[in-house]
């Protein structure tokens, strides 16, 4: 996987998020600077006790091939999707493409990004089809994707979204910061959500693009439960925080009524209750306009196979 010659394009620079997933950080790392577009990769070690930080260095020491390209920053504690804000901070390109240890993008999918956001000033995140490795198969997203209900702009460069994929997505910088990016309180899990809200709020477009492709390989090292715990905790808030009362009231009992039946989903909504006070102190219903990018996702939602709480 050589580190491919020609200028690089400096609209777009990759935040990679890790913690713990040593091989798949360098591997992840390696593809990126091989791709033809050169972007600037920023990787945030979300305090990795595995070497994954001296393991990058090692292998892009400084004259090596594509270092020049490579920034690693060590955070002191797993700081979950807000360390892609930092990531972001340190980004000094108009676009920010995200990946995941576990992911990466296609050749060309990041200019071609570039080339959507340039074209139109309306958009802030743009989402890209996602292939599921090995074998390159059809993410069940994707169908949702591209029957998106929500109605957005006239003229978008692809369906509307309500929300966004975080791992496969490309933002707007300046709209990133706008909204102050990922919330701190809701860690990781859903996170995106909440931010897409803002973003409509703020008058901003989502898009899926889907000649942009990302691969996904999931990686064996997860906590599938802590990650369906906060997933349901996170899902809960956004709901309370942002959503009218009686959408609110209709989407708890239809979770409720839906997740697994155990200690993993009990734990969760303890977690959700715990935060009722802070929710209610920074509860901002949602206008109008952005309210309805979520009604139109409501029955995609409830009848999704790719959006399931399981670990």
């Amino acid at each position: 996987m050589p580190v491919l010659a020609g200028p690089a394009d400096e609209r777009v620079s990759v935040v990679v998020i890790t913690w713990q997933r040593r091989q798949e950080a360098l591997l992840a790392v390696r593809r990126l600077l091989a791709l033809p577009e050169r972007p600037r990769v920023v990787v945030l070690d979300n305090g990795s006790t595995d070497g994954t930080s001296a393991a990058l260095r090692a292998a892009h020491p400084v004259g090596s091939p594509g270092a020049d390209r490579l920034d690693v920053i060590t955070l002191p504690r797993n700081e979950g999707a807000v360390a892609r804000n930092i990531g972001v901070a340190t980004a000094t390109t108009p676009y920010v493409a995200f990946c995941d240890d576990d992911t990466w993008w296609e050749p060309g999918s990041l200019r071609l990004a570039a080339d959507v956001l340039d074209a139109d000033g309306r958009v802030a995140v743009l989402t890209a089809t996602i292939l599921v490795e090995p074998g390159g198969i059809d993410d069940p997203i994707n169908v949702e994707l591209r029957e998106s209900p929500v109605r957005g702009a006239p003229d978008l460069p692809g369906p509307a979204l309500g929300s966004f994929l975080a791992g496969a997505s490309v933002v707007r910088r300046d709209a990133f910061c706008e909204v102050g990016g990922f919330s701190a309180r809701l860690w990781l899990g859903g996170e995106e959500e909440l931010m897409a809200a803002d973003l409509a709020a703020a008058g901003w477009e989502l898009c899926h693009v889907p000649d942009m492709v990302v691969h996904h390989q999931a990686s064996v090292l997860r906590e599938s439960h802590r990650r369906r715990r906060d997933g349901i905790r996170n899902t809960l808030w956004f709901t309370w925080l942002r959503r009218p009362v009686p959408v609110a009231l209709r989407r708890t009992r239809f979770l409720l009524r839906t997740v697994p039946r155990d200690r993993v989903s009990a734990l969760a909504v303890l977690d959700a209750v715990r935060g009722a006070g802070w929710v209610l102190r920074e509860r901002r219903v949602l206008p109008e306009h952005a309210e309805a990018r979520f009604r139109a996702l409501e029955d995609a939602q409830e009848s999704s196979t790719a959006r399931r709480y399981v670990s």
